[in-house]
């Protein structure tokens, strides 16, 4: 029943206790909706439908003669109160210089990547209002539900992030070190008692792109496989989830639950029981159930935990998890790794696939504009933390390994100075990354002429023969859609143009029309993530 239901069946039941001169059951009424005012005083903010309903209803009562009601039906103070009820805003990351913290993955302890997973985590369970869940009873689904979309697209994004980062390694031992490590990461998240992102990085390592590695699995310890078992027990949909309930009811004071599991239980209170009873009645018995396990969810928001986030980090977390992949793709990804027809000896039996049902499907892709402010924030981070001589520049190694911590990477010339790369670049070849992984299309584009030079010239992105755009920069057939670089005007440009390449051109060099604009193939994607 929605709140306009709601207030429209307590008008025409006072209307009818009107009509039978019953005025205790009339204040009953008044009070009754007092109360709901007080209480959820959110829902009048939200929807100014119940607040014009709610003076109607006062001129009701005044033409009525009770005017002495009315007082017990006011909603204007409603809008002199402050937002105070944000539990998101309760917790912040912390930007002191004093505690320095590594923006390198392979440098990050399990237990650091943890705590700013739960940071992330529990910042968006936050943003998730009572009327949020109350709309997703209704609809059954995330339909203009921005915020509970939000926190879906999350839990989904580290599961995939968890899956590419084991796929970008070139090695199966360097696999299963990752591997290994989101272990360690897990058994974390779970002593924290955060069991949604336990679910998503669980999700993630038993996911069959993942368990298909053979010659990975050989690298990975009987300890590990061990741990891995009891969490996909501890997680397993077997009996309604009991294993997890279980778990979950012990824990006291913070935790972040699965929230795919709540959601159904909400689901299921919702079509077990009606919304009337006898005579055409409310039925209270259902409204206090479901307000029950809503209230169950919003109290856990109160609840802050002791973490000590650090704002750098965070930023390049966020961006890195700004991901858009399809199982195929990220199939394709993991038999370039490790094809078909490997030689290694058969793995042990399977794990059981632990996978949140509800958040299947749920995948939007973010917008450019929130994109370009995570890169942005990410590249600030960047820079505090890597430009000692705060001259505007980092070291092509120092930049090297911050590109390797994300799950996709590219071949990047320094353009500038030599073992050098500025704000700018970087900029650019993060704005590049982000916006080919989110399948957003491109927002620059070279416009690449064939050209014949002669001397051998090299692409500036990958070193195979090339042809030259107008602002100078050569680049390779192949990797045309790879530049990580936005076109820069100037006057350097070539003298033996001819035009743009038709299909039948070689494949030697490079061009194409740019109606090719924002395409970009799977075989291209994984290169990228596999970088040279």
């Amino acid at each position: 029943m929605s709140s306009s239901d709601l207030l429209e069946k307590l008008i025409s039941l006072f209307k009818s206790a009107l009509e039978n001169k019953q005025s205790t059951e009339c204040e009953r009424i008044c009070y009754f909706i007092r109360y709901w005012i007080q209480e959820f005083w959110t829902m009048f903010r939200l929807h100014s439908s119940l607040s014009d309903s709610m003076e109607q209803f006062q001129d009701l009562i005044r033409d009525q003669g009770q005017e002495r009601l009315c007082p017990l039906l006011q909603t204007k103070w409603i809008n002199d109160r402050h937002w105070s009820q944000k539990p998101s805003q309760r917790i912040k990351a912390n930007s002191s210089k004093k505690r320095k913290v590594s923006l390198l993955f392979d440098h990050l302890e399990p237990i650091e990547l943890a705590e700013h997973l739960t940071y992330l985590e529990f910042k968006s369970f936050c943003r998730i209002s009572f009327a949020d869940y109350q709309n997703y009873i209704r609809s059954c689904c995330m339909k203009d539900n921005p915020m509970m979309e939000r926190s879906i697209t999350l839990c989904n994004g580290i599961s995939q992030w968890v899956q590419l980062m084991v796929l970008s390694r070139p090695t199966a031992q360097l696999r299963a070190e990752v591997f290994t490590k989101f272990i360690h990461v897990a058994q974390s998240l779970h002593l924290m008692h955060n069991f949604n992102t336990l679910m998503a990085v669980v999700g993630g390592l038993c996911h069959s792109s993942i368990s298909r590695l053979k010659e990975t699995s050989l690298h990975v310890s009987h300890e590990v496989t061990k741990v891995l078992n009891e969490m996909t027990d501890l997680l397993s949909s077997c009996r309604n989830y009991d294993n997890y309930r279980q778990a979950y009811s012990r824990c006291a004071g913070f935790k972040i639950p699965i929230l795919g599991v709540h959601l159904k239980d909400l689901i299921s209170v919702n079509e077990a029981m009606s919304d009337y009873v006898e005579d055409n009645k409310v039925n209270v018995q259902k409204l206090q159930a479901l307000y029950s396990h809503i209230n169950e969810l919003i109290q856990l928001q109160q609840i802050t935990p002791q973490l000590d986030a650090n704002k750098d980090l965070v930023h390049l977390l966020t961006l890195s998890l700004d991901l858009y992949y399809t199982d195929d793709e990220i199939y394709e990804l993991s038999y370039t790794r490790e094809p078909k027809n490997s030689k290694a000896p058969p793995a042990t039996p399977s794990r059981p696939s632990v996978v949140v049902e509800w958040a299947s499907g749920v995948a939007p892709k973010p917008d450019p504009k929130t994109i370009s402010k995570h890169v942005q924030r990410m590249v600030d981070s960047v820079f505090k933390n890597y430009d000692h001589d705060e001259n505007g520049f980092i070291s092509q190694g120092d930049f090297e390994k911050i590109a390797a911590s994300f799950p996709f990477s590219f071949c990047v010339m320094d353009k500038e100075k030599e073992g050098l790369i500025s704000r700018e670049e970087i900029t650019a070849y993060f704005m590049r990354a982000s916006v080919i992984c989110s399948k957003l299309g491109l927002g620059f584009v070279h416009n690449f002429q064939e050209t014949t030079y002669m001397k051998p010239t090299f692409c500036d992105n990958c070193s195979g023969f090339v042809s030259q755009d107008n602002c100078g920069m050569n680049c390779h057939r192949l990797c045309k859609d790879q530049v990580a670089f936005e076109c820069k005007k100037n006057a350097k440009g070539s003298s033996t143009s001819e035009g743009p390449l038709t299909p039948g051109s070689t494949p030697g060099t490079t061009g194409g029309p740019e109606g090719e604009e924002g395409h970009t193939h799977i075989h291209t994607r994984i290169l990228n993530m596999l970088g040279p």
